[in-house]
């Protein structure tokens, strides 16, 4: 069994950072790519970022240039570091873990709320 904390949400204004942090735990000797996805009120979940094992990124163009995604020495653990949000960056971030034989695994979320 694969557990995923995620963590770092909250509210910030226009124009401000955050960083989110998920941390992969149990089973997870063939964990490979980790990712972020997000899902806005109303909305369906939607791709953020990837970050494979060895350290390849891709980025939805949404975010592109103002979200960075990144690894632990460790493997385990990924992080999204957050900049020049934006309003309709609003929405549930959540963690999802691929591992060898197609199988993934999802956080519970965390909220970031992007207002004045």
């Amino acid at each position: 069994q694969v557990q995923l904390v995620e963590s770092g949400g909250g509210l910030v204004q226009p124009g401000g950072s955050l960083r989110l942090s998920c941390a992969a735990s149990g089973t997870i000797f063939s964990l490979d790519a980790m990712a972020w996805y997000r899902q806005a009120p109303g909305k369906q979940r939607e791709f953020v970022a990837q970050i494979s094992r060895g350290g390849s990124t891709n980025y939805a163009d949404s975010v592109k240039g103002r979200f960075t995604i990144s690894r632990g020495n460790a493997k385990n653990t990924v992080y999204l570091q957050m900049n020049s949000l934006k309003p309709e960056d609003t929405a549930d971030y959540y963690c999802n873990a691929g591992f060898s034989g197609n199988i993934d695994y999802w956080g519970k979320g965390t909220l970031v709320t992007v207002s004045s």
